[in-house]
């Protein structure tokens, strides 16, 4: 039987043994509103505006809401809308910002790289199947030991909206076996009899979730009758760690032929963070 727990909560004020030791033992970290109000806040707004008319802010709730049909990661009104919400100069640069790379430094007991591969996620509801199965990103990314995945609550998220899960100490088993599954990603990575119990919680604004590449998550369903989860996420690693080529380029770049980096560039009001992994020194 499957069952389930809050996370462990961690805090930036606690020592960075401490954070590194409960990372290293459950495989994440739950730092709880890690990411300032005005950060989350001002990123939030610009992806509603591109968002529009199909998600928009719903003041009474204080969460974002789906105006019309629901869609998922590659139909067709996502499609229209992620190339715009990939071209958003803020989108990219939150996760290159002083205060974000302090963080990681801390966890990670190094100077971290940020992979260039920036994800926005938009669970809309009543789209039952289409969650994101159990996966590690060790596979998905073709990472090594050294990478996290950076995942951060724009807005506070309830249950019914599709929460993140890990199960914890998953890491310790190395990259498991996959095979063809429904979902977002399309691949499930195997479950072992005894892993029946899970962490998961409700987000509040500004929680960032840190997690080894090895680490086994997965995304609940959001069975909400119109509020809709916004989050983004991304990749770091050790400066000087491979990284594969595919993470060098655009979310969905491989498939949406518009989406590409001079796309993505062309309106931003500053060259600053362009490319700049085009110097990097172990890419393969």
């Amino acid at each position: 039987m499957t069952t389930y727990s809050d996370f462990h909560r961690s805090h930036l004020n606690e020592s960075d043994d401490i954070l590194r030791r409960r990372y290293s033992e459950d495989g994440y970290l739950l730092l709880k509103r890690a990411v300032p109000a005005r950060h989350c806040k001002a990123l939030l707004s610009d992806l509603l505006a591109v968002l529009d008319p199909h998600v928009v802010f719903d003041l009474a709730l204080g969460k974002p809401v789906l105006h019309g049909e629901p869609f998922y990661e590659t139909d067709a009104i996502w499609d229209e809308v992620y190339p715009r919400v990939q071209q958003l100069e803020s989108f990219h640069r939150f996760f290159h910002q002083d205060w974000m790379l302090d963080i990681m430094a801390r966890i990670q007991g190094c100077e971290p790289w940020v992979y260039p591969i920036k994800m926005a996620r938009i669970a809309t509801p009543r789209m039952l199947g289409y969650e994101t199965p159990p996966h590690q990103d060790a596979y998905s990314h073709h990472a090594g030991p050294t990478m996290a995945g950076v995942w951060v609550a724009l807005h506070d998220v309830d249950a019914s909206m599709g929460r993140v899960t890990v199960l914890p100490g998953s890491h310790k088993d190395g990259v498991r076996e996959v095979f063809q599954a429904q979902g977002v990603g399309g691949v499930q990575c195997r479950i072992h009899d005894h892993e029946t119990h899970w962490h998961v919680s409700d987000f509040e604004q500004g929680d960032m979730l840190v997690f080894n590449s090895a680490t086994v998550h997965r995304a609940e369903a959001n069975t909400a009758q119109d509020k809709v989860r916004l989050s983004v996420d991304t990749r770091f690693c050790n400066y000087g760690a491979p990284v594969f080529s595919t993470n060098l380029e655009p979310h969905h770049g491989w498939r949406i032929p518009s989406l590409n980096w001079e796309s993505i560039y062309r309106d931003w009001q500053s060259t600053q963070d362009q490319y700049y992994w085009r110097n990097y020194p172990h890419c393969f």
